[in-house]
């Protein structure tokens, strides 16, 4: 089983550097896989070349896929944190 979940990006600079970096550090603190897709690219939120990669901007609605031992607290508090940060 997995948990999905989307969000939209509030930050006016979108996915850029700095939140970039602090979405791959919160990420790899869980076990789970987390993926990250818009506009049809997936890439691992562990990733951060991925991450920006994706060209995320603000308004834009990404798809967060959680996966693992640890999915259920994982996507809560990954989708918490983007609330918080992006």
């Amino acid at each position: 089983m997995s948990q999905e979940f989307k969000f939209t990006v509030s930050d006016p600079a979108g996915m850029h550097a700095r939140p970039a970096g602090l979405l791959v550090a919160k990420a790899r603190e869980y076990e789970s896989s987390i993926i990250v897709s818009y506009n049809g690219k997936s890439v691992d939120a562990k990733r951060i070349f991925g991450v920006m990669g994706l060209g995320v901007k603000q308004g834009d609605e990404v798809t967060v896929k959680v996966e693992g031992n640890d999915e259920d607290k994982a996507a809560a508090e990954f989708e918490q944190f983007l609330k918080e940060n992006l």
